[in-house]
């Protein structure tokens, strides 16, 4: 899993701290490929790849989105080619695993598999990165903070699964999170999802699986930078005469 190879590597990383983004000639700054701040978003990508657009490094306070930014902001990146074949990899491990058994195997049962998983992503991106952020006035970006210990810094990114900003830059219990990953359990669990797993139990697995994946994923937005700067540094050091 993507989350764990970045967790892995970042506490071997952990002893050499991130340039202070205050130094005009720190590596953020000379080496290329360092996403870029526009608007209030960012244009980075996990892993080279994986969006990651609702993360931004060394922000400190930035202006609120609008609801309309919101929106755009989970549109960029819940639509990004990208995710076509990451959700395909998924439908392949749920092909594997035989899970959603009534699907059956073959050509019909990956393309239910792929359909579910697309779904399901695509109902918590909205729920959780637009729609509840802008009833609630919440802050759905993610801002890495690559200060203090590696123990620290884990514990800060876990903690996002559960605080968050609000428009106005204030801490607060992170409702968007929570109530958006379980309405999309409960709505999909009733709904699209076999009729076999309409039921209690599957809704609270599904809950849990998104929130865990969340938290995997807001720990892999913490440490990707540190990462990324000591790829894009040797190649850059590679490629100077």
């Amino acid at each position: 899993m993507p989350a764990l190879c970045v967790l892995t590597a970042a506490s071997l990383l952990a002893q050499n701290p991130a340039p202070d983004a205050s130094q005009p000639d720190s590596a953020p700054a000379t080496v290329p490929g360092t996403p870029r701040i526009e608007n209030g978003t960012s244009n980075g990508r996990l892993l080279f790849a994986l969006p990651n657009f609702q993360s931004v490094e060394d922000a400190g306070k930035l202006p609120p989105l609008t609801a309309g930014q919101k929106y755009k902001l989970v549109l960029r990146s819940a639509f990004d080619p990208v995710q076509y074949p990451w959700y395909a990899m998924l439908a392949g491990i749920g092909q594997a695993t035989n899970s959603e058994s009534s699907y059956g195997q073959g050509a019909e049962g990956y393309g239910k598999r792929y359909g579910l998983v697309f779904a399901d992503g695509i109902m918590e991106n909205f729920m959780v990165g637009a729609i509840l952020p802008s009833v609630l006035h919440q802050d759905p970006r993610f801002y890495q903070t690559s200060k203090g210990s590696f123990m620290h810094r884990l514990g800060y990114a876990m903690s996002r699964i559960v605080i968050t900003r609000s428009d106005s830059g204030k801490e607060q219990f992170n409702y968007s999170e929570i109530l958006g990953s379980s309405l999309t359990a409960v709505i999909g669990g009733y709904s699209y999802h076999p009729e076999q797993d309409h039921n209690i139990g599957n809704v609270a697995e599904v809950w849990v699986t998104q929130l865990s994946y969340d938290t995997l994923s807001y720990v892999t937005r913490e440490f990707w930078p540190d990462i990324r700067r000591k790829i894009l540094s040797h190649r850059h050091k590679a490629g100077q005469p």
